[in-house]
């Protein structure tokens, strides 16, 4: 069964200003679609593999052959990273942006203080990843815990990616996603990017992972 690129659940200007609609469609179509392109390649004709799904793979990157283990990690990811993206996103003032509520406003609050405090640590930590990669928001023994990624590794992948846990929200560092809008300047996609933040669906995640 080959992998497909899930359709964004709102039109690609949907997340402007912060986000404009060309990146948006570079990012969904051009990026998000070569990953999954990709892995249906590197896993063609080997049924076992075929009838896992793309975490399931992520997960035991040890039973992945030598030969695609490096395909599979990297468009494995860069599938499961991007299909979670774009679920965590909606339009600023349409359920986007806002603040946590309820059961993960109560974990936030509780493993980092305040929410305003975990808004400032999660993007010191983006803001510090260096090159291309990822900042999460993970479960991890109970708790929850901020650290970045490499590329497009997941924290499910475990040890190798060197964060692990199970991801509730994950923000994409590389050029790519900001470029056209921001340039160079990562801090203002980072600050503006909360705005686009869909708590509810965030929240929903947060509820499946702990």
């Amino acid at each position: 069964m080959a992998f497909t690129l899930p359709n964004l659940p709102y039109d690609f200007a949907a997340l402007e200003p912060v986000i404009d609609a060309k990146t948006m469609q570079i990012h969904h179509d051009g990026h998000h679609g070569a990953y999954v392109k990709n892995l249906n390649m590197a896993i063609a004709g080997k049924t076992s593999l075929e009838a896992k799904t793309a975490e399931a793979l992520i997960s035991n990157l040890a039973a992945v052959p030598e030969d695609i283990r490096t395909a599979v990690r990297n468009n494995g990811g860069g599938h499961v990273n991007h299909t979670m993206f774009w679920q965590i996103l909606a339009a600023p003032g349409h359920g986007g942006g806002g603040e946590p509520t309820g059961a993960l406003a109560a974990a936030i609050t509780s493993d980092f203080g305040s929410v305003a405090e975990f808004k400032a640590k999660f993007t010191d930590v983006a803001a510090k990843r260096f090159g291309s990669g990822w900042a999460w928001l993970v479960v991890k023994g109970g708790k929850l815990a901020i650290g970045s990624t490499a590329n497009q590794d997941n924290p499910l992948m475990g040890e190798i990616a060197g964060f692990f846990g199970k991801p509730v929200l994950g923000l994409d560092v590389w050029e790519h996603a900001y470029y056209l809008k921001y340039q160079n300047r990562r801090p203002e996609y980072l600050a503006a990017w909360w705005q686009v933040v869909n708590w509810t669906k965030v929240g929903e995640i947060y509820s499946a992972a702990k």
